[in-house]
């Protein structure tokens, strides 16, 4: 086995010397470094390589017209509907929290509101920070009660509502 790796050697043409540029007149590649002479391709770097070059047209995010805006905090709403809230037992309280371990929300920092699709048959309290008009009359005429809570604009809580909140 050791003959066999002793011999063994890459195949024909699979490996090339380094091209040794600026070596001299006599090596081939001295003074211009085959860049040939002047022009834009013989400047170094040039935009040829450029991932976004277009041959020196001008380019496609330049040409098109800059439009509307991106809110940046932008205030996510997830929608419950009536018929989602049929899982709850009896009496249950259904809030933020009840909501997440039956994975009816997902993600951080967003506002629940509570649609009318579907019917409900038990009697629930339920929180939320917005309700259509048809979820909360399907809701009450279960039996249950609906909590509005405050408004969330996507942001914590100010020093001045915390405080507010803990003399509450």
């Amino acid at each position: 086995m050791s003959e066999v790796l002793s011999r063994l050697a890459p195949p024909d043409g699979a490996r090339q010397l380094e091209k040794r540029v600026g070596r001299g007149i006599g090596s081939g590649l001295g003074k211009t470094c085959g860049r040939g002479s002047k022009g834009q391709k013989a400047r170094q770097p040039g935009n040829i390589n450029k991932l976004h070059f277009q041959g020196g047209q001008t380019p496609i995010q330049r040409r098109l017209p800059k439009r509307g805006f991106n809110v940046p905090f932008p205030v996510n709403t997830v929608t419950v509907n009536v018929g989602d809230l049929a899982r709850f037992k009896a009496g249950d309280a259904v809030d933020e929290q009840a909501l997440r371990t039956a994975r009816l929300v997902q993600g951080r920092r967003v506002r629940i509101k509570v649609l009318g699709e579907g019917e409900l048959g038990n009697k629930l309290t339920v929180s939320a920070h917005a309700f259509s008009a048809s979820a909360k009359e399907k809701i009450e005429k279960a039996g249950g009660t609906v909590v509005v809570l405050p408004p969330w604009h996507g942001g914590e809580a100010s020093e001045g509502e915390a405080s507010a909140e803990a003399k509450a």
